[in-house]
């Protein structure tokens, strides 16, 4: 057998796009997608996001068109990230059941009730000072009080689940927070509710955007002793491993575009335990960037760092191109 045969084989089988397609590894489908969605109680008009390109702060009023408008395009999740009106040191609105999102909640329930909602659960938005949760200080050095704020996230997650809220997602990488919100969802009586952690989140420059857009960054020092150092691999298994035994559901790892290597170690450890990946503001907006600039094809580098996200291991992407995505498909299936 000649020993270029193989090379040969494989640009015969690339050569037509339905042989490509009945033997393509890794295919990225729209239900493998949620999109992330900001709401503002204000009135009036949306709000562009000038960050990030084609997103939105969404005043209530304006929430039940933007509704629609994923139904339409037959996105079936969403996770919603709220916006206060008052905020304070503690995010003590983030548990008001009058609250943005409790109030979101409702109104989605009533104009999609198919719809799958996810809830944020974390203080950063609710605080006057940007962080995930009340602080304290620590031998000289500013530190967020680790049981303070796991008494006032049960109060918000419970709170969310009440409205209406059928997966909650802690994102603080609040210590034994896992453990705390399996038992306050099941003492509540809604076992029934998953909890998708954010398992391993790192403390990237890739949240920038998202900042400036949830109106939550951190006003006084970094988030550096709760999130994890980017240079860390091994961390990540024992952050995730410890979710695992605390109960989560669903684990998660953010960034992804630049954590794959993360992502598919994750995913070998903990193969029976769904992953979610979380494509963020700032890998979102690079993309968006260099399109805009012409100096790349924004259709295909999307999918492809989409697609990138699950050959590495993720189940589903919480991202900021599921819309678009959506349109490029039934732009191809027409």
């Amino acid at each position: 057998m000649s020993p270029t045969f193989p090379t040969v084989r494989l640009r015969r089988l690339r050569q037509h796009p339905v042989i490509r397609d009945l033997i393509r590894e890794t295919e990225l489908n729209l239900g493998d997608l949620v999109h992330a969605i900001f709401i503002k109680e204000d009135k009036g008009e949306k709000n562009p996001i000038s960050s990030m390109p084609g997103h939105y702060k969404i005043p209530l009023s304006k929430l039940d068109e933007e509704i629609e408008e994923i139904v339409g395009l037959g996105i079936k999740s969403i996770i919603l990230f709220g916006i206060p009106d008052t905020k304070d040191k503690n995010g003590s609105n983030s548990f008001n059941d009058d609250g943005i999102i409790q109030k979101a909640l409702h109104k989605i329930r009533t104009i999609a009730p198919d719809l799958f909602v996810i809830t944020d659960v974390c203080l950063c938005q609710y605080t006057d000072h940007g962080h995930c949760g009340p602080l304290c200080d620590k031998h000289g050095r500013l530190d967020v009080h680790n049981d303070q704020t796991l008494d006032i996230l049960s109060k918000q997650a419970l709170s969310h689940v009440k409205a209406g809220s059928q997966m909650i997602a802690p994102s603080g990488m609040i210590d034994g927070m896992i453990s705390v919100l399996r038992k306050t969802l099941d003492d509540a009586g809604f076992s029934h509710i998953p909890i998708l952690s954010y398992s391993v989140k790192y403390w990237s420059a890739m949240y920038g955007p998202f900042g400036l857009a949830a109106e939550g960054a951190a006003k006084v020092g970094d988030r550096r002793t709760y999130q994890m150092d980017p240079a860390n691999g091994n961390e990540a298994f024992r952050e995730a491993e410890l979710d695992v035994l605390e109960g989560a559901d669903i684990l998660m790892v953010k960034p992804a575009h630049t954590y794959l290597d993360i992502i598919y170690r994750i995913k070998q450890a903990h193969p029976h335990i769904p992953l979610c990946a979380y494509h963020t503001s700032g890998e979102f907006c690079m993309i968006k960037a260099a399109s805009e600039k012409g100096w790349i094809d924004e259709k295909r580098a999307a999918l492809e760092v989409l697609t990138s996200i699950k050959r590495a291991g993720a189940d589903f992407i919480i991202n900021y191109y599921t819309k678009e995505v959506a349109r490029w498909m039934q732009e191809d299936s027409a």
